[in-house]
């Protein structure tokens, strides 16, 4: 059982973890750090150099920017610097208009930004922007976290300089287990939970925008579409395609909308909310159970991603349809151990999906995290594991976790590499 003192500080943790966004987080956070330093500089920049991680170039190339109509970087760091609120933090675009994407539109026009690749950096997650005006300079730096400034200077002064890791100690984050997960969100008394539902809503609330337009590749419309029923059925697996693959739809083509994020990716947030929103309707679960699905799936992905990273070149989709099939589990009814069947489950099945980039297409690799998912909780019910002597499964779950992590954040780094080779060079 866990105590007081660690229950505040696993929610405080998902208090942190699970925020709103509005766009693709890569994309977003250099926004916010040109917003950051256009506010310092305080004046307009007459020019803007920028460094950026090979992730985040990766992920920054091929997504929309929401209220724009257009994708990438340039027009997502002239809105930030031009008009962004760095207090608003990932959700720094929402207040622009059409005479200031005009503007925006122009400055790109002026080609006052460059963007170069940050060399020699261990740190996946690295933004710097370099803004100059009037003889001043200010430099900004995001790195650790999507919202977090880890260097600011003006002129050579520095004005902050921190880790997240720093930081992170000080906020008493929790070292986390999967027994701790579960039990958090079994045994924590309901009124400490009922932060998550607001999560859940609001994801739920991006999806519904799917069905009242076009999006991206609408992969939701085309799964309940009558050929998609057809095929798929209209049964609780396509329920739960049609709700995550929406609302990721609506979020990758650049939809104005927020959602609820999860370790800085609005996709794991909604794949690690929607099937389980979905599946609990659908067999008309109590609130109480549902919330406590929703923390066991969110706290699974922050658990995760503790060990494999903010960025890598595995699928986020991987992670978070890992969470949604321990939540899934949760609402069949299964206990502890078949919620660590499940994760194996998953972990035996689609670990090695590689991350090309946030983009439109997004939505059918969630798709797929989707059908493991049930795929994993059915058998898991049915007592089915993958076996310690299977691939990268131990017979510890925890360590079947650091083993799928480990190719993610070490294994896979040549597969980066040449992701974003192909991604750069196929655009010359």
């Amino acid at each position: 059982m866990l105590t007081l003192t660690e229950r505040k500080a696993i929610k405080r943790l998902m208090e942190q973890e699970i925020v709103p966004a509005i766009g693709c987080t890569e994309p977003i956070a250099v926004s916010l750090c040109a917003a950051k330093a256009a506010e310092i500089l305080e004046h307009r920049p007459e020019k803007i150099d920028l460094f950026l991680s090979a992730s985040v170039i990766k992920n920054a190339m091929g997504v929309g920017i929401p209220g724009t109509n257009m994708i990438g970087l340039p027009i997502a760091i002239a809105l930030g610097a031009l008009i962004g609120k760095a207090e608003y933090e990932l959700e720094v675009l929402r207040d622009f208009d059409s005479d200031d994407l005009k503007e925006a539109k122009r400055y790109i026009g002026e080609n006052r930004i460059d963007i170069y690749v940050k060399e020699n950096i261990t740190d996946n997650l690295y933004i710097e922007v370099n803004c100059y005006a009037q003889n001043d300079k200010v430099k900004t730096v995001i790195s650790g976290a999507h919202t977090f400034f880890s260097h600011i200077e003006k002129n050579g002064e520095v004005l902050l300089s921190q880790t997240f890791e720093e930081i992170d100690t000080e906020r008493e984050s929790i070292a986390l287990n999967l027994k701790k997960v579960y039990d958090y969100a079994h045994e924590s008394p309901i009124e400490e939970l009922n932060f998550i539902y607001v999560a859940a809503k609001m994801n739920k609330e991006a999806s519904e925008v799917s069905q009242n337009g076009s999006f991206g590749h609408n992969v939701s419309q085309v799964i309940g579409g009558k050929k998609g029923i057809s095929l798929f059925g209209n049964n609780p697996h396509s329920k739960m395609l049609i709700a995550t693959s929406g609302a990721c739809d609506v979020r990758m083509d650049g939809a104005r909308v927020a959602v609820m994020s999860n370790s800085g990716s609005g996709n794991q947030g909604i794949a690690a909310t929607m099937p389980v929103l979905s599946y609990a309707e659908e067999i008309g679960a109590d609130k109480e159970t549902l919330l406590r699905a929703l923390v066991l799936s969110n706290l699974s992905v922050i658990y995760i991603k503790q060990h494999l990273g903010r960025l890598s070149a595995l699928c986020g989709c991987v992670v978070a349809s890992t969470g949604s099939s321990c939540g899934i589990t949760y609402l069949m009814g299964g206990s502890y151990e078949q919620i660590t069947f499940a994760a194996k489950n998953m972990i035996a099945n689609i670990t090695g999906m590689i991350c090309d980039g946030a983009k439109p297409s997004c939505s059918l690799k969630i798709s797929s995290g989707v059908s493991t998912a049930l795929l994993s909780a059915l058998m898991a019910i049915e007592n089915k594991v993958i076996s310690g002597q299977e691939g990268i499964v131990d017979n510890d779950v925890d360590k079947t976790i650091r083993n799928m992590s480990e190719i993610g954040k070490t294994g896979m780094v040549e597969t980066d590499k040449m992701v974003l080779e192909i991604m750069t060079n196929k655009r010359k």
